[in-house]
Order: structure tokens, then sequence, then C-alpha cells
């Protein structure tokens, strides 16, 4: 019995109600152009924040990390070993550390590079002060 109500439900109708009109598949369709995004428009637009990932996920993993705590210590409180709660603060805080740990690498980045580039352009007033001299 239930068998036959699945094979009703999976037969299409005798009556179909589609239709080939072309008319009515334009006036369906619509096109959405999605402009195309470069790094200077993006920086005008956020005010240069994409490029401090550190910044934002600090506070973010330090409150995560804050929760994870709590969330766990309140778990294994009540001898909840193994329960959901237990599960889920075990995934905060883990998920709190990955945030910390990606912001620091981030922000060691950033480091590296402005060294970096501290590095060329003292390279380029050096190579410019002995070709004054000389």
């Amino acid at each position: 019995m239930p068998e036959e109500a699945n094979q009703d439900a999976m037969r299409t109708p005798a009556t179909s109600e589609k239709t080939n009109n072309p008319e009515q598949h334009a006036a369906a369709m619509t096109v959405v152009n999605i402009p195309q995004v470069n790094e200077v428009q993006l920086t005008a637009a956020t005010g240069g924040a994409e490029l401090s990932c550190y910044r934002c996920t600090v506070p973010f993993g330090v409150v995560v990390l804050i929760a994870g705590i709590v969330v766990t210590a309140v778990a294994y409180s009540f001898n909840s070993h193994g329960s959901t709660i237990s599960y889920f603060g075990l995934v905060l805080l883990s998920a709190g550390l990955v945030l910390l740990a990606s912001s620091i690498v981030c922000w060691r980045v950033r480091l590296e590079r402005k060294e970096e580039r501290r590095r060329e352009s003292q390279t380029v007033l050096v190579a410019n002060q002995r070709s004054i001299f000389s």
C-alpha cells in the first residue's frame, strides 16, 4: 500500500501545464550583470580593511575562545563527557585557537612584507646616493 502511494506521487499528471511559448520563457528569464571589481576599487570600498585581516580575527578569536572555555567548563563540571555540549565546547575552543593562530600568521606576513618594502626603498636610496657622489 505505501509503495502504491509513492508510485502515484512519482507519476506526471495526464494534462501537462507546460507550454512551448518562447515569449513566456523570455519574460521569465532575467539577466544580471555582475561587475568585475579590481583591487583599487575593493580598497576604496572597504577603506583598506582587506589588508588587515589580523585586526578582525583577533577580537572574534578571543570571543570564540572564551565561549569555548566557558562551554567546555560547564560541560565537564556536570560530568557530561562525550555529550553534545562538550563536543560543542571543544569545537568552539579549537575554532578560537585557529582564529588566533591565523591572525598571528597574517600579522607576521604583513610585518615581513613591510620589512621587505623598507629594504627595497633603502636599496634604492643607497643606489641613488652612490650615483650622486660618483
